[in-house]
């Protein structure tokens, strides 16, 4: 196993982050704003998500879509190592638009969270090799874009009408916590102002994101904490100005949902 298990890589392309990961770690319930795409290279890992439970083995592809709540552990005694790019919406909506021409706006997914396909595999290689080489690299971003476009014909699909219709009904108030993460809010609030009772926000809102108001409020501090952090802000600082009660308690649900300390993310970002 490496000195450094999780490796966050510089990129040859703004919209795309790159990781390499070889660890024993097992990630909390947690989400990201971007779309996951990547390669399990050593191992196998198991994970829950809205879309199911998968167990993924070496040359498996797997996906996350923005604010999917997933988890991951290894399974057996040895870890596993896999390589992850995350890719910006914006980015993929561009690309989308050409590739089915007509999906209206954000409306599509990746359709599976794993993938045993041993070309789509290759094209995800090529895709970090091409995302990853230096930055100065005149031919990196048209290599980027042709495999981009050739992954994105394999994995986009409209979204299930089912489980759109019950993230509909809870819109307001995830949009109010999206739109103010520090504030303390409180489940009758939010109940009110989407027009439910509480009970039924809390069951709602976990069916529709996979996870409780409180867990999905921790998970958009955690995201504006990056966005400081990328802003040199002091950790304390940070911390407080994320709605966290300090800075150690920042860096345990950090480590938690990222697999790195806030100082760990730091210095790769430096």
């Amino acid at each position: 196993m490496p000195s450094k298990p999780f490796q966050f890589l510089p990129t040859a392309v703004p919209g795309i982050d790159a990781m390499r990961a070889d660890s024993q770690f097992a990630f909390g319930r947690h989400m990201h704003l971007q779309f996951g795409l990547g390669v399990i290279d050593r191992g196998a890992q198991k994970s829950i998500s809205g879309r199911g439970t998968v167990e993924s083995l070496p040359g498996d592809t797997i996906t996350v879509n923005p604010g999917e709540a997933h988890d991951g552990k290894p399974l057996g005694d040895g870890g596993r190592a896999w390589r992850m790019l995350y890719l910006e919406p914006a980015l993929v909506a561009d690309l989308a638009a050409e590739v089915r021409p007509g999906l209206p706006g954000a409306s599509f997914e990746f359709h599976a969270p794993n993938l045993r396909d041993a070309r789509l595999t290759a094209q995800v290689h090529a895709l970090f090799t091409a995302a990853t080489v230096h930055p100065a690299h005149a031919a990196a971003p048209l290599r980027v874009e042709e495999c981009l476009f050739q992954i994105l014909a394999r994995l986009l699909r409209l979204p299930d009408p089912g489980r759109h219709a019950a993230a509909a009904r809870i819109a307001t108030a995830r949009a109010m916590m999206d739109d103010d993460p520090t504030t303390a809010w409180s489940l009758a609030q939010l109940a009110h102002e989407a027009g439910l009772s509480r009970y039924q926000l809390v069951r709602q809102f976990a069916q529709a994101t996979g996870l409780t108001p409180h867990a999905y409020l921790v998970q958009r501090r955690l995201h504006h904490a990056r966005r400081l952090m990328a802003a040199r802000m002091p950790l304390a600082e940070v911390a407080a100005a994320s709605g966290f009660a300090d800075q150690s308690h920042l860096t345990r649900l950090f480590a938690r949902s990222f697999g790195a300390t806030p100082h760990a993310y730091l210095r790769a970002h430096g």
